[in-house]
């Protein structure tokens, strides 16, 4: 076998695996689909807890509007600031501090919003009842403030609330980074017997604009005895899922952000994902709290908004016991892979200060990892150059004779003891670890307006340069799809300039395919990741020296 045609199918290979699995690739919930359709087969309904109901139509004012029309109680950390509207005691004012909407902009990402807005989105809790016998809160409810009115990590809040005899409390508490303890009460001063339902539910007015990548969930997510459930905004909007489960949270999450509510632990629940004018992810306990006459009793859950920040959020799972919280980061399928090279990058980062050097000792290591591999892949191709001759030889002596060529190429290969293959296998193992870059690039929050030097400003996103206007000499905008920046193009030289240290194609066509192909995953990568294509292009690098070292003291001349 002619090891040309043999890379030639591998390149090409690869290049219609990333392809296909990056923009024609079915949404996992596809294959998902028939299990989740299992998992609802045998759900055990419960129909002792009520049904939560938000129907109210969405209103339109502008967000100050909204705020100001409600008696509010303000909270604030290192990390977030916002409020709680005392009408509904609903968290649905949250701001992030330390970080920005833009690159160099001043403007700070705000989450959560008011009911009262397009997009509206909060947390809401409360106790749920199965009879009209009493009136419990509701989103209409005002809240009284019990003693003080400002929550920060040392101020706790009490919101208090009474109807016929009974008293209903929440007792609100804030860490220093993104996590609320709510504890509710409830204070029975009647001579009845009631049965309350403790719920808490996630709602989004509208889904927000999504980056509709099939590597990326956004939308509303659970974990449900150990299982990570998946829905997207459209899929909610045909039909709703619902599942019961003894441990786990519900959630709505962004590509950076995520809004979630975690039960009370040892209490069975049963999670709803719905649509009625509005997105919800929402809990309510399958038993009751009875609470007798001139009884106490109440209930704790925790709700955590965040930035997807990895550290944060593997904390939270460990420290409060919070089954596979750290899935709210899309790790995906290639978990084993992503999370440990993150960690790694992550103490590069530390180390330089520079996610680009981070990315580029990262690179270094991964060819170190592989060295043995690639220099016995590397020592071959070489001797296959070394080859070249004597296989056109063979190929004009039997050209009308494929089977004899086969035969004899075949001899030729055990005779001097080449393996025609063994260039495939580092392309092959390189190929994870190129959808592990990428898909940490994409999804985590500490590659997010991250620079490297010159113009690049953000890692994560593409290189904003193009040659077409000669990389911003030329005072003109090019149009996003002609946008093809000089890292790509440096990247695509480089893999040019490693083809050239490859035996030729003896082929024509063959030859042809392979001087179009450096240019065409130039086109191809232009709109990825900065930090990926940099990755390439120092691999590439690497690989070069390593490759041409290797070939002199085989004795093969280069044609670089």
């Amino acid at each position: 076998m002619d090891l040309k045609n043999t890379l030639a199918a591998v390149s090409l290979s690869a290049a219609i695996i990333v392809l296909w699995g990056l923009f024609f690739a079915p949404d996992p919930q596809e294959v998902k689909e028939a299990q989740l359709e299992k998992e609802k087969s045998e759900q055990i309904q419960n129909e002792d807890a009520p049904k939560l109901i938000e129907n109210e139509e969405i209103k339109v004012l502008s967000r100050d509007n909204a705020i100001n029309q409600t008696d509010r109680i303000i909270f604030e950390n290192e990390n977030i600031v916002g409020s709680i509207s005392l009408t509904g005691a609903v968290i649905d004012d949250l701001t992030f501090k330390k970080y920005t909407t833009s690159v160099n902009g001043d403007e700070k990402v705000t989450l959560l919003n008011p009911k009262e807005i397009k997009t509206g989105y909060y947390i809401d809790s409360g106790w749920a009842i199965n009879n009209n016998e009493i009136e419990t809160p509701n989103n209409k409810t005002v809240w009284e403030v019990d003693g003080n009115n400002k929550l920060t990590p040392i101020t706790p809040v009490k919101l208090k609330w009474t109807n016929n005899n009974i008293t209903f409390e929440k007792i609100i508490k804030l860490d220093d980074k993104f996590l609320f303890n709510i504890e509710q009460k409830i204070t029975n001063n009647s001579e009845k017997t009631y049965n309350f339902y403790p719920y808490g539910q996630v709602i989004r007015n509208t889904a927000p604009e999504v980056t509709n990548f099939y590597i990326l969930h956004e939308g509303l997510l659970g974990v449900f005895d150990g299982n990570l459930v998946e829905e997207d905004y459209d899929d909610i909007e045909e039909k709703s899922y619902s599942k019961n489960a003894e441990e786990g949270y519900v959630a709505i999450v962004d590509k950076y952000w995520v809004a979630s509510i975690i039960p009370e632990e040892n209490k069975s629940f049963r999670a709803d994902f719905d649509y009625k004018n509005k997105f919800k992810a929402s809990f309510i306990e399958n038993k009751p709290t009875v609470v007798g006459a001139n009884e106490t009793k109440s209930n704790n859950f925790k709700v955590i908004v965040a930035a997807k920040e990895v550290d944060i959020i593997d904390g939270y799972a460990e420290k409060q016991n919070i089954s596979k919280f750290d899935l709210v980061i899309d790790w995906g399928w290639f978990y084993w892979l992503v999370k440990p090279l993150f960690f790694a990058i992550d103490y590069f980062f530390k180390l330089s200060g520079n996610f680009g050097i981070a990315i580029i000792l990262i690179t270094i290591c991964i060819r170190i990892a592989f060295f043995p591999l690639a220099n016995m892949s590397f020592k071959s191709m070489a001797r296959m150059k070394l080859l070249q001759p004597e296989m056109a030889r063979l190929k004009e002596l039997h050209k009308e004779d494929k089977v004899k060529l086969q035969q004899e190429m075949m001899s030729l290969y055990r005779r001097e003891k080449v393996n025609p293959l063994s260039g495939c296998f580092p392309i092959l193992l390189q190929i994870p670890f190129f959808f592990a870059i990428y898909k940490m690039l994409f999804v985590t929050i500490e590659m997010r307006h991250q620079p490297f030097f010159g113009w690049i400003n953000d890692l994560s996103e593409r290189d904003p340069t193009s040659i077409f206007n000669a990389f911003g000499l030329l005072p003109f905008d090019v149009p996003n799809f002609l946008i093809i920046g000089a890292w790509p193009c440096l990247m695509g030289l480089t893999m040019y300039l490693q083809q050239k240290l490859n035996p030729a194609p003896p082929d024509p066509i063959q030859a042809k395919i392979f001087m179009f192909f450096p240019l065409f995953l130039t086109v191809i990568l232009a709109p990825f990741p900065s930090g990926l294509v940099i990755y390439w292009t120092f691999n590439n690098i690497f690989t070069m020296m390593q490759q041409v070292v290797i070939m002199r003291k085989t004795t093969v001349k280069t044609q670089v």
